[in-house]
């Protein structure tokens, strides 16, 4: 039954503390996240990765957060929030130790793997604390999640911020070894850290009144389980690709056989979580939320893992930078004002993500176009400013509305950003700016194509196998540029098809919210013909059978 309750009520005496001590791990991803972003180029030069090679291996910093959100989540209100937060620290230092291993005069496929590998347990260790810190403070702030939440969120931003200054300063102006340059992100690992110690953590509103990990996820159910396992399956079949031909798998069969393995484990999950709900449909809502997240993580995560490589090709590469931090600021600013928002301006959290999108959207398409410093801050402007509330916003919806699931439902919400910014939007940014750029090249000059195609080529999905051009000697091209040394005439038709691969690949980005917008302009119709949007709470005695069906589907409880 819902409950009205004042906004400014806390549910623990040390709820703020929590709140930053949340804040200080979030940052702790952001910071590495802007760093590998502004590395890959490096990645390209060293050790000669192609495009769709760079966006895997930074698609794992998303994929890897699925399992450590969704298994994190699944757990949390079993063995308590502490046990989690220990668990995501020593993850982040072996990350570390993974990563700093590549090098050292080995063999390309095992610098892949070792990079691949230390961004992937990197994620799962901010899943992990995602984990924890999302519901922590959904259960800390009942009744002002939209604001609390986009405050928690906004050390993602200031991470970014952090980490992007100190890629700007040591990689472009001091040209420090990547490896130092990642290593600043252990500094607020360890902070995170003490300030997470001895500290007591509140049980959510599920928890509290008992409900069973099967009562969670009947909200979740097969449609809702359909999302996660789809984007689990898709996962399956890029990992284990390499595993089979290191086991001598033909290359041209390893794809294949991966995807059946794949879809094999999906379903396997997906009948799990069927059994264990009973067979429970879930709420069509949540499926939609669901839906709407994965576009959320392919075009908000996706996009700031790429931004800075695109924005610092068509102009320099540290005017790239420049313009990440400021974007990345502009969030962090930003997301103190949700509930200016919500409460002055009179937007819903549905109707703040409406506006998000159609900007979204329309900053990425000015971003194709730009050609000089001005007109970009123009651009990353609207888009900065419309990327903003996605995640905390979708996050704060999903709480509001499905109380009973606990930590579950936002965390596998969570779980489906990442998986998809990983496997969806930086593999398929990746693809597409090897796909644009190689086929301009090729109509252009067919023989220079030759010359500077990628051996390896790009895939994606269903799409058509591509070849781009090659990360290293593209390097080189670029490095020439750096330096301000003069280009040959060949080397500045394969730049020009570079840059047009960057341009054609964010008009095809657009695309995401713009079908956002129309899924957010539903969900407000939607609301409306139910009497407008309002948080759900579970007050302390049980519901009649009746109100928990009404409660599980997503339906408003009648004001008391």
């Amino acid at each position: 039954m819902q409950t009205n309750h004042p906004t400014s009520s806390a549910a623990a005496p040390n709820a703020m503390w929590l709140l930053w001590a949340g804040f200080m791990a979030i940052l702790a991803a952001g910071v590495g996240f802007a760093i590998r972003g502004g590395i890959l180029d490096n990645w390209g030069s060293e050790f000669g990765f192609n495009a769709s090679q760079l966006g895997a291996i930074n698609g794992a910093g998303f994929s890897g957060f699925c399992f450590g959100i969704i298994l994190g989540g699944i757990v949390a209100d079993r063995i308590g929030y502490g046990k989690l937060v220990a668990a995501a620290f020593l993850l982040h230092v072996l990350s570390a130790l993974v990563t700093f291993a590549a090098g050292g005069g080995m063999s390309a496929n095992a610098n892949y793997l070792l990079l691949y590998w230390g961004t992937f347990i990197f994620a799962i260790a901010n899943g992990t604390l995602e984990a924890v810190a999302n519901p922590l403070v959904a259960t800390l702030f009942p009744h002002n999640r939209t604001h609390y939440l986009n405050i928690l969120h906004a050390s993602w931003p200031a991470g970014l911020v952090l980490g992007g200054a100190a890629g700007w300063i040591l990689d472009d102006a001091m040209g420090t070894y990547w490896k130092y340059q990642l290593a600043l992100f252990l500094v607020p690992t360890v902070l995170y850290g003490l300030m997470f110690v001895g500290q007591h953590m509140p049980k959510s509103e599920a928890s509290k009144r008992g409900l069973s990990l099967a009562e969670m996820f009947e909200d979740v159910g097969l449609l809702g389980g359909a999302v996660a396992c789809f984007l689990i399956a898709l996962f399956f079949g890029s990992v284990l690709a390499p595993l089979l031909e290191t086991l001598g798998v033909e290359k041209a069969q390893a794809p294949q056989y991966a995807t059946y393995v794949g879809y094999g484990i999906g379903l396997v999950l997906w009948l799990a979580m069927g059994g264990l709900t009973k067979m429970a449909i879930g709420s069509p809502l949540l499926f939609v939320l669901f839906i709407a997240h994965a576009l959320v993580g392919a075009v908000e995560l996706g996009t700031d893992g790429w931004i800075q490589n695109i924005t610092g090709n068509i102009l320099t590469s540290g005017q790239g930078k420049i313009l990440f931090v400021y974007t990345s600021m502009l969030m962090f600013l930003l997301r103190f004002c949700a509930d200016f928002l919500e409460k002055r301006i009179g937007l819903s959290p549905v109707g703040i993500l409406l506006t998000c999108a159609v900007l979204a959207c329309a900053g990425l398409n000015l971003a194709s176009l730009i050609t000089s410093f001005g007109f970009a801050l123009v651009a990353l402007t609207v888009y900065g400013v419309g990327k903003t509330f996605f995640w905390p916003t979708m996050l704060a919806v999903a709480s509001d509305r499905f109380p009973r699931t606990g930590a579950v439902a936002i965390s596998m919400m969570g779980g489906i950003g990442m998986m998809s910014a990983g496997l969806i939007g930086s593999p398929g940014l990746g693809y597409f700016k090897d796909r644009f750029a190689g086929q301009e090249l090729k109509r252009v000059d067919p023989a220079l194509f030759e010359e500077y195609a990628s051996k390896t080529p790009s895939r994606f999905l269903f799409f058509q196998e591509v070849r781009g051009l090659d990360g290293e000697k593209l390097g080189q091209v670029q490095e020439a540029l750096r330096k301000g040394q003069p280009l040959t005439e060949a080397q500045k038709r394969v730049q020009a098809a570079s840059i047009h691969g960057d341009r054609w690949t964010l008009v095809v980005d657009s695309a995401i919210p713009a079908m956002m917008a129309l899924i957010y302009l539903g969900l407000l119709g939607y609301f409306r013909a139910i009497g407008g949007y309002r948080a759900i709470h579970l007050d302390a005695g049980p519901p009649g059978e009746h109100e928990e069906h009404k409660l599980a589907a997503g339906y408003e409880a009648p004001v008391p």
